[in-house]
Protein backbone atom coordinates (compact mmCIF):
# COMPACT_ATOMS: atom_id res chain seq x y z
CA UNK A 1 0.00 0.00 0.00
CA UNK A 2 1.32 3.44 -0.96
CA UNK A 3 1.80 5.77 2.02
CA UNK A 4 -0.24 9.02 1.81
CA UNK A 5 1.68 12.23 1.22
CA UNK A 6 -0.34 14.20 3.77
CA UNK A 7 -0.04 15.80 6.24
CA UNK A 8 2.14 18.57 4.84
CA UNK A 9 4.25 20.52 7.34
CA UNK A 10 5.57 24.05 6.74
CA UNK A 11 8.03 25.19 9.38
CA UNK A 12 9.29 28.81 9.42
CA UNK A 13 8.99 28.91 5.63
CA UNK A 14 9.74 32.07 3.66
CA UNK A 15 9.69 32.81 -0.06
CA UNK A 16 11.74 35.69 -1.45
CA UNK A 17 12.33 37.11 -4.91
CA UNK A 18 14.97 39.68 -5.69
CA UNK A 19 15.46 40.33 -2.00
CA UNK A 20 11.75 41.00 -1.46
CA UNK A 21 9.81 38.81 0.94
CA UNK A 22 6.78 37.35 -0.82
CA UNK A 23 5.46 35.27 2.03
CA UNK A 24 6.45 34.13 5.48
CA UNK A 25 7.64 33.09 7.84
CA UNK A 26 4.79 30.57 7.88
CA UNK A 27 4.19 27.67 10.24
CA UNK A 28 1.33 25.52 9.01
CA UNK A 29 0.07 21.94 8.81
CA UNK A 30 -2.21 20.84 5.96
CA UNK A 31 -3.95 17.79 7.32
CA UNK A 32 -5.40 14.77 5.59
CA UNK A 33 -9.04 15.86 5.71
CA UNK A 34 -11.00 18.98 4.92
CA UNK A 35 -10.85 21.84 2.43
CA UNK A 36 -8.49 24.75 3.02
CA UNK A 37 -9.55 28.15 1.66
CA UNK A 38 -6.98 30.94 1.53
CA UNK A 39 -8.34 34.50 1.63
CA UNK A 40 -6.90 37.98 1.95
CA UNK A 41 -6.50 41.24 0.02
CA UNK A 42 -4.62 41.48 -3.27
CA UNK A 43 -0.88 41.16 -2.73
CA UNK A 44 -1.28 39.44 0.63
CA UNK A 45 0.61 36.32 -0.45
CA UNK A 46 -2.18 33.86 -1.27
CA UNK A 47 -0.77 32.71 -4.60
CA UNK A 48 2.79 32.62 -3.28
CA UNK A 49 1.69 30.40 -0.40
CA UNK A 50 0.01 27.96 -2.77
CA UNK A 51 3.07 27.94 -5.03
CA UNK A 52 5.31 27.26 -2.02
CA UNK A 53 3.25 24.30 -0.93
CA UNK A 54 3.11 22.86 -4.44
CA UNK A 55 6.80 23.42 -5.11
CA UNK A 56 6.50 26.05 -7.85
CA UNK A 57 8.13 28.57 -5.51
CA UNK A 58 11.37 27.65 -3.78
CA UNK A 59 11.56 28.28 -0.04
CA UNK A 60 14.33 30.73 0.84
CA UNK A 61 14.31 29.57 4.46
CA UNK A 62 12.47 27.00 6.52
CA UNK A 63 11.34 23.46 5.87
CA UNK A 64 8.54 21.97 3.76
CA UNK A 65 7.99 18.37 4.72
CA UNK A 66 5.57 15.81 3.25
CA UNK A 67 4.61 12.51 4.85
CA UNK A 68 5.94 10.58 1.82
CA UNK A 69 8.89 11.02 -0.52
CA UNK A 70 7.12 11.05 -3.91
CA UNK A 71 4.80 13.98 -3.15
CA UNK A 72 5.61 15.86 -6.37
CA UNK A 73 3.97 13.22 -8.54
CA UNK A 74 0.83 13.05 -6.42
CA UNK A 75 -0.35 16.65 -6.41
CA UNK A 76 -1.69 19.07 -9.02
CA UNK A 77 -2.18 22.82 -9.50
CA UNK A 78 -4.79 24.80 -11.47
CA UNK A 79 -3.80 28.37 -12.27
CA UNK A 80 -6.05 31.43 -12.15
CA UNK A 81 -5.71 31.80 -15.93
CA UNK A 82 -6.08 28.32 -17.46
CA UNK A 83 -3.11 27.15 -19.49
CA UNK A 84 -3.99 25.40 -22.75
CA UNK A 85 -1.63 23.80 -25.22
CA UNK A 86 -2.15 24.09 -28.97
CA UNK A 87 -3.67 20.66 -29.09
CA UNK A 88 -7.14 19.17 -28.98
CA UNK A 89 -9.12 18.91 -25.77
CA UNK A 90 -8.42 15.18 -25.67
CA UNK A 91 -4.67 15.65 -26.18
CA UNK A 92 -4.51 18.36 -23.51
CA UNK A 93 -6.11 16.11 -20.91
CA UNK A 94 -4.08 13.07 -21.89
CA UNK A 95 -0.77 14.96 -21.79
CA UNK A 96 0.07 14.44 -18.06
CA UNK A 97 -0.45 10.71 -18.46
CA UNK A 98 1.69 10.50 -21.58
CA UNK A 99 4.50 12.39 -19.83
CA UNK A 100 4.43 9.76 -17.09
CA UNK A 101 4.69 6.90 -19.54
CA UNK A 102 1.07 5.82 -19.94
CA UNK A 103 0.49 4.24 -23.34
CA UNK A 104 -1.27 6.44 -25.89
CA UNK A 105 -4.45 4.37 -26.16
CA UNK A 106 -4.88 4.08 -22.38
CA UNK A 107 -4.12 7.78 -21.87
CA UNK A 108 -6.69 8.80 -24.47
CA UNK A 109 -9.31 6.51 -22.94
CA UNK A 110 -8.81 8.03 -19.51
CA UNK A 111 -8.75 11.55 -20.96
CA UNK A 112 -12.05 10.95 -22.77
CA UNK A 113 -13.62 9.72 -19.54
CA UNK A 114 -12.49 12.81 -17.65
CA UNK A 115 -13.56 15.12 -20.47
CA UNK A 116 -17.03 13.62 -20.27
CA UNK A 117 -17.10 13.96 -16.48
CA UNK A 118 -16.49 17.73 -16.70
CA UNK A 119 -18.88 18.35 -19.56
CA UNK A 120 -16.41 18.39 -22.46
CA UNK A 121 -17.26 14.97 -23.86
CA UNK A 122 -18.58 16.43 -27.13
CA UNK A 123 -15.51 18.60 -27.66
CA UNK A 124 -12.71 16.03 -27.69
CA UNK A 125 -11.36 17.02 -31.10
CA UNK A 126 -11.85 20.75 -30.66
CA UNK A 127 -8.74 22.89 -30.36
CA UNK A 128 -8.33 23.89 -26.72
CA UNK A 129 -7.29 27.43 -27.62
CA UNK A 130 -10.78 28.29 -28.96
CA UNK A 131 -12.69 27.21 -25.84
CA UNK A 132 -14.57 29.71 -23.71
CA UNK A 133 -13.20 30.75 -20.32
CA UNK A 134 -15.41 28.31 -18.45
CA UNK A 135 -14.57 25.49 -20.84
CA UNK A 136 -10.84 26.15 -20.47
CA UNK A 137 -11.18 25.97 -16.71
CA UNK A 138 -13.03 22.65 -17.00
CA UNK A 139 -10.23 21.38 -19.22
CA UNK A 140 -7.62 22.52 -16.71
CA UNK A 141 -9.47 20.68 -13.94
CA UNK A 142 -9.79 17.49 -15.99
CA UNK A 143 -6.08 17.64 -16.86
CA UNK A 144 -5.22 18.04 -13.17
CA UNK A 145 -7.60 15.34 -11.95
CA UNK A 146 -6.79 12.75 -14.61
CA UNK A 147 -3.74 11.78 -12.51
CA UNK A 148 -5.98 11.39 -9.44
CA UNK A 149 -3.87 13.66 -7.21
CA UNK A 150 -4.06 13.39 -3.45
CA UNK A 151 -4.06 17.18 -3.16
CA UNK A 152 -5.19 19.83 -5.66
CA UNK A 153 -4.26 23.52 -5.42
CA UNK A 154 -6.55 26.05 -7.10
CA UNK A 155 -5.74 29.73 -7.53
CA UNK A 156 -8.98 31.70 -7.96
CA UNK A 157 -10.62 28.90 -9.98
CA UNK A 158 -13.75 30.87 -10.91
CA UNK A 159 -12.36 34.34 -11.65
CA UNK A 160 -14.29 36.09 -14.45
CA UNK A 161 -16.77 33.22 -14.80
CA UNK A 162 -20.53 33.75 -14.76
CA UNK A 163 -22.82 32.10 -12.23
CA UNK A 164 -23.60 29.05 -14.34
CA UNK A 165 -19.94 28.33 -15.11
CA UNK A 166 -19.02 28.86 -11.45
CA UNK A 167 -21.69 26.39 -10.36
CA UNK A 168 -20.40 23.81 -12.84
CA UNK A 169 -16.79 24.25 -11.69
CA UNK A 170 -17.83 23.95 -8.05
CA UNK A 171 -19.71 20.74 -8.80
CA UNK A 172 -16.55 19.27 -10.34
CA UNK A 173 -14.61 20.24 -7.22
CA UNK A 174 -17.29 18.81 -4.94
CA UNK A 175 -17.11 15.50 -6.81
CA UNK A 176 -13.31 15.47 -6.65
CA UNK A 177 -13.40 16.15 -2.92
CA UNK A 178 -15.91 13.35 -2.38
CA UNK A 179 -13.56 11.02 -4.27
CA UNK A 180 -10.77 11.81 -1.81
CA UNK A 181 -8.83 14.71 -3.32
CA UNK A 182 -7.73 17.25 -0.71
CA UNK A 183 -8.49 20.80 -1.91
CA UNK A 184 -6.54 23.94 -1.14
CA UNK A 185 -7.93 26.98 -2.93
CA UNK A 186 -7.40 30.73 -2.91
CA UNK A 187 -10.45 32.85 -3.62
CA UNK A 188 -11.91 36.34 -3.33
CA UNK A 189 -15.42 34.87 -3.50
CA UNK A 190 -16.63 34.71 0.08
CA UNK A 191 -19.71 32.76 -0.99
CA UNK A 192 -17.41 30.13 -2.48
CA UNK A 193 -15.32 30.18 0.68
CA UNK A 194 -18.42 29.51 2.78
CA UNK A 195 -19.52 26.67 0.53
CA UNK A 196 -16.19 24.85 0.65
CA UNK A 197 -14.09 25.78 3.66
CA UNK A 198 -13.52 23.62 6.69
CA UNK A 199 -10.35 25.63 7.31
CA UNK A 200 -9.66 29.29 6.46
CA UNK A 201 -6.23 30.90 6.19
CA UNK A 202 -6.33 34.71 6.24
CA UNK A 203 -3.22 36.16 4.63
CA UNK A 204 -2.03 39.73 5.18
CA UNK A 205 1.27 41.30 4.14
CA UNK A 206 2.71 37.93 3.21
CA UNK A 207 2.00 36.38 6.59
CA UNK A 208 -0.52 33.89 7.87
CA UNK A 209 -2.42 36.44 9.93
CA UNK A 210 -5.12 34.11 11.23
CA UNK A 211 -6.24 30.48 10.90
CA UNK A 212 -9.77 29.29 11.62
CA UNK A 213 -11.27 25.80 11.57
CA UNK A 214 -14.76 24.47 12.13
CA UNK A 215 -18.22 24.08 10.63
CA UNK A 216 -18.32 27.77 9.62
CA UNK A 217 -14.67 28.90 9.83
CA UNK A 218 -15.26 32.31 8.24
CA UNK A 219 -17.55 33.20 11.12
CA UNK A 220 -14.83 32.19 13.59
CA UNK A 221 -12.25 34.69 12.35
CA UNK A 222 -11.50 37.03 15.25
CA UNK A 223 -8.83 39.57 14.32
CA UNK A 224 -9.83 43.12 13.46
CA UNK A 225 -8.18 42.89 10.05
CA UNK A 226 -9.92 39.63 9.09
CA UNK A 227 -13.33 40.89 10.19
CA UNK A 228 -12.81 44.14 8.27
CA UNK A 229 -11.86 42.18 5.14
CA UNK A 230 -15.02 40.10 5.38
CA UNK A 231 -17.08 43.30 5.59
CA UNK A 232 -15.50 44.54 2.38
CA UNK A 233 -13.34 47.20 3.99
CA UNK A 234 -9.92 48.05 2.56
CA UNK A 235 -7.28 46.21 4.55
CA UNK A 236 -3.56 46.89 4.12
Amino acid sequence: MVAPILPLHLEAVEARRGGTRLVGPVDLVIGVDGTTVVIGPNGSGKTSLLRLMHGLERAATGTIRWAAQDAEARQAYVFQTPITMRRTVLENIAYPLRVRGVRRVAAREQAAMWADSVGLGLMLERQATVLSGGEKQKLALARALVRRPEILYLDEPCTNLDGRATREIEQILTTARAAGTRLVLATHDMGQARRFATEVLFMLDGRLHELSRGVAPLDELKTTEARAFLKGDIVE
